[in-house]
């Protein structure tokens, strides 16, 4: 990195248990023991407060995993290019996934993957536990964003979402892409027991988060507690577009 060419700053806003911003300018790299020649960053995780792990990962040409990542037997995970051309192995299934691409793995089975292309790719990876339903199952899923169509967000025509992931009782997680043209916004301020794990896609937005106004742009990422008031207005010239996770189809555990 090298000596700064100014005062040291940052837009990093960490509230353990509450909320955060990260900003990609201070993201470090950590070693994953199965995952090589990649830059993996870790925005989420339960030392924060959040109940899952998030990574956004950096993989040179042939980077990728040495070994299936998140095959713990209740762990269930998420892979989401950003960007590059990247061969992801799914329970023995493999995919070649280009830009908006992803995969869903279900509780035991794990993802493995690897960069093909000449120039790096940019990832998004997730997991958490996941809580059974009696008579109901989860299952792989592939899909991307790109070959999908936006569906009119609470009857308002700048606001845009794709759902990633089925909305069936077997699932107990989603992840979705909203995205408010200049001047869209939330109908509401919203206040709910779901966390949102987010990264920002595209374009640029004012969000609030429990009791600021923040400004947010691309390659953010935000993390939202439980309760956290919450809301945006898209700003600036092109669509504010994330990526975020959302738990769904359970009670609360006592």
């Amino acid at each position: 990195m090298g000596y700064p060419n100014d005062l040291l700053s940052t837009r990093t806003v960490v509230k353990p248990g509450l909320w955060a911003v990260i900003s990609k300018d201070g993201l470090v790299n950590n070693a994953i023991p199965c995952i090589k020649n990649c830059r993996v960053s870790i925005v989420a995780s339960p030392k924060m407060g959040a109940s899952f792990v998030q990574y956004v990962v950096e993989a040179q040409p042939d980077g990728g995993t040495s070994e299936i990542w998140a095959s713990e037997e209740n762990i269930e995970a998420f892979i989401y290019v950003i960007s590059g051309n990247v061969t992801v192995n799914i329970g023995g299934e493999e995919k070649l996934l280009t830009d908006g691409g992803y995969g869903f793995s279900p509780a035991g089975t794990g993802i493995g993957f690897k960069n093909i292309g000449a120039e790096k790719a940019k990832l998004l990876l997730y997991k958490q536990i996941y809580i059974p339903l009696k008579g109901t199952s989860a299952y792989t899923c592939w899909g991307n964003v790109n070959e999908m169509e936006y569906r009119i967000y609470d009857d308002m025509e700048n606001v845009f979402i794709k759902d990633l992931l089925p909305t069936e009782l077997g699932f107990d997680m989603n992840m979705h892409i909203l995205a408010f043209a200049p001047g869209g916004c939330h109908p509401i301020v919203k206040t709910h027991v779901q966390e949102h794990g987010a990264y920002i896609l595209s374009g640029e937005g004012m969000y609030f988060m429990d009791d600021r106004w923040l400004g947010i742009k691309k390659d953010d990422f935000m993390w939202f507690g439980p309760y956290v008031a919450q809301c945006a207005y898209g700003v600036g010239r092109e669509l504010f577009a994330y990526i975020y996770s959302k738990d769904c189809n359970r009670d609360i555990i006592m």
